[in-house]
């Protein structure tokens, strides 16, 4: 039997997400017995460490299974407050957190609180290709604010101020940045700052790779350098990154109380509240887990540094180092145009799918995150898989003419 659903019309700009699409891929084609090196997802090949796994069997023995406080138990948020005091030197209330079930789900709901049909959203692009469905879900407008690749892809100040529209109620800084790896500089950022101030935007700040940073860089949240422009951004953060702790689903935001207030009633409604048992795990990574993050940074920066010199050495790919997360981004031009038999390779997706037939690895073409010259590549994964990758990669392009 046929049956004809109406769905609601905000589906219709909503795309699934690239990265997991080509992600899911790329697990069918190796549960069909075909050897797919995958480098689509951003998520840390580490295990989830010792200490933090057994704060939630503790939890789970306890019976610390039960609902929640919706926005996060207090233990918890008093971790955080002390992260940021620690880390950043700013100074939040427990009004001014709210615990959600992942960073991506702090997104959202702040987006549902702050942004009205028609509001435009000022997004730095590349951008994470969740900012712009979840703006549109929320029927906001995004407005691209290009960041060059002759400037790193750094935000900078006078492209800002050139975007901003009559309309513009909000800007999204990620810093650093998924999926260029660009770090908006300090004086970049107050001059930003000045021009939020006079604009009266609403800042929301993903600083979800914080702590993922190479050659000695620091990265600077908006909210602690300048005094006013704290109580007009809502900072975004979590443990999945930093902490290997993908799958546990703990994200916070941290910002003025009305926003968060108003974060809260939206998860009231909807999730509830995080995982109990996931949130006291969170407190101990939180307080105690810069130490088992060092060791992770330090293979990251290993791999970031093999990547480089080995896609570099490739005819047509080039590689800039990336300030910080996991991402390579290499700019891919000098491909576009060469032809594999009958195929004529005139897009960046043209290339995503012609390494994946031909070479078997999955690569998230740059057109899903807003630049059609490049792609990214995890190095969130083993030394050993990279290698293999780059050496299937450097066959296939071999084959182009």
């Amino acid at each position: 039997m046929n049956h004809s659903y109406h769905l609601a019309d905000r589906l219709s700009n909503l795309k699934p997400s690239p990265t997991l699409k080509l992600a899911s891929r790329a697990r069918e084609m190796k549960a069909n017995g075909i050897d797919v090196r995958d480098f689509t997802g951003g998520e840390p090949d580490f295990d989830t460490p010792e200490p933090i796994k057994d704060a939630a069997i503790a939890a789970l023995k306890s019976g610390f299974t039960k609902y929640t406080a919706v926005g996060g138990i207090p233990e918890l948020k008093s971790a955080i407050i002390e992260k940021f005091e620690r880390d950043q030197g700013i100074v939040y209330k427990p009004s001014e957190i709210v615990v959600s079930s992942g960073a991506k789900h702090s997104l959202f709901q702040i987006f549902q609180a702050l942004v009205n049909p028609g509001d435009h959203v000022l997004l730095p692009t590349p951008a994470w290709v969740s900012y712009p469905d979840q703006i549109l879900l929320n029927g906001g407008v995004v407005i691209g604010v290009p960041c060059l690749p002759s400037d790193g892809f750094r935000l900078r100040p006078q492209a800002l101020l050139e975007a901003i529209t009559p309309r513009s109620r909000v800007l999204v800084l990620n810093s650093p940045n998924n999926p260029s790896g660009a770090i908006i500089p300090k004086e970049d950022l107050l001059r930003i700052a000045e021009i939020v101030k006079k604009h009266n935007l609403i800042v929301i700040s993903d600083e979800i790779y914080e702590k993922i940073v190479f050659d000695g860089q620091e990265t600077s949240s908006i909210a602690s350098l300048v005094p006013e422009i704290r109580d007009r951004t809502v900072i975004v953060n979590g443990v999945s990154k930093t902490y290997a702790m993908t799958g546990w689903r703990i994200g916070y935001a941290a910002g003025p109380a009305p926003i968060i207030e108003a974060v809260e009633t939206i998860q009231s409604q909807t999730a509830s509240n995080p995982t109990s048992i996931a949130q006291k795990a969170a407190v101990v990574a939180i307080r105690s887990g810069e130490i088992y993050f060092k060791p992770m940074l330090a293979e990251y920066t290993r791999r970031r540094a093999m990547l480089l010199e080995s896609l570099n050495a490739i005819d047509g790919i080039r590689m800039s180092p990336p300030d910080g997360a996991f991402y390579a981004f290499p700019d891919v031009s000098g491909l576009l145009g060469k032809r594999f038999g009958d195929m004529e390779i005139r897009t960046v997706t043209d290339l995503s799918e012609f390494f994946l037939a031909e070479a078997r690895v999955a690569l998230v073409p740059g057109s899903a995150f807003g630049s059609d010259h490049h792609m990214r590549m995890s190095f969130a994964t083993s030394p050993e898989n990279l290698e293999e990758g780059v050496r299937r990669l450097k066959e296939a392009c071999a084959l182009l003419t």
